[in-house]
């Protein structure tokens, strides 16, 4: 049995398993290759890299730096996870299993993608036409003419925040109605940002622009936004009885316990920020409690 097995090899992943090995303890990290982070294609808000860094390149370096310290983020699929005597049992989907004396959970999360095919999807990605996150490149967008994709309150909170980057925005309805209420309405008007019905139908590409298709025609945007929520992948935690928070994301104390006691989680599968470095702060945090917490187990079991 090692000391801890970590599900997710992202940026919360990594880190932790960093301290973990750099505290003695035999750490096992299970990654299915969907991390976020490989998503961007330059992040310019992470401190340390004056002009930006791909986001594949940053996870490279950060898992670089776990293999100097034994650290091999091993490619898999956890399916399912069982407490046994001593910890916890993981089944993979290759029928091996892991046990470790604690789990350490940085799955994240998925967005929920606009209507438009994966190629064309990666392709405005790379090319900054569609964009998931107005914290972390907001500020590339100033006085830009974006696309927002969503309806009530999650598409009008993004509309309005992502109004302060620029006055040309624009709410459109994923389905046939924006559902918002009179007050958001009104804001909207206040604002400046048109709202536009639905459904919007599959994007596409057009010059150094992407396109919308409406009901009022074609609507043309430097770049879209879909706020069309996200997928937890909470689920290894929910079927232990671990809390979840009325979304789907992982209940945790200051020091990032889940309510199963030897059960941790950091990254966006909790609730926060959604942004690389708090990720890599709850790691952290994760992995200095969870180490003293094995230290008082192991204490009271001697």
């Amino acid at each position: 049995m090692i000391d801890c097995l970590v599900v997710g090899g992202g940026p919360a992943g990594v880190t932790a398993a960093i301290y973990l090995a750099r505290f003695h303890l035999t750490v096992r990290v299970v990654d299915a290759g969907q991390s976020r982070v490989t998503w961007i294609p330059r992040t310019r808000n992470h401190a340390g890299y004056p002009g930006g860094i791909a986001g594949t390149e940053l996870l490279e370096r950060m898992r670089e730096q776990a293999r100097e310290f034994g650290i091999e983020v091993e490619h898999g699929l956890v399916e399912q996870l069982e407490q046994v005597e001593g910890g916890f049992s993981a089944r993979l989907a290759t029928g091996d299993t892991i046990t470790g004396a604690s789990v350490l959970l940085a799955t994240g999360v998925v967005n929920n993608g606009p209507p438009i095919s994966p190629e064309l999807h990666d392709l405005a990605m790379a090319r900054g036409l569609i964009r998931y996150c107005p914290i972390c490149d907001g500020y590339e967008i100033t006085d830009k003419h974006i696309g927002v994709i969503g309806n009530r309150t999650h598409g009008f909170k993004e509309a309005v925040f992502l109004r302060t980057y620029t006055r040309e925005v624009t709410l459109i309805a994923p389905d046939q109605d924006l559902e918002l209420s009179d007050t958001e309405h009104a804001t909207l008007a206040e604002l400046g940002i048109e709202a536009v019905g639905g459904p919007c139908a599959s994007l596409r590409i057009e010059g150094e622009q992407i396109v919308a298709p409406t009901p009022k025609g074609d609507l043309r945007f430097d770049s879209i936004y879909p706020a069309l929520g996200s997928v937890i992948r909470s689920e290894l935690a929910m079927s232990l009885g671990a809390k979840g928070s009325s979304d789907g994301c992982l209940v945790v104390d200051d020091h990032q316990r889940t309510s199963v006691p030897g059960l941790y989680a950091a990254g966006d599968v909790v609730k926060g920020l959604d942004q690389i470095s708090h990720a890599m702060g709850e790691g952290g945090v994760a992995a200095t409690t969870l180490r003293n917490d094995l230290a008082e187990r192991r204490a009271l079991w001697r």
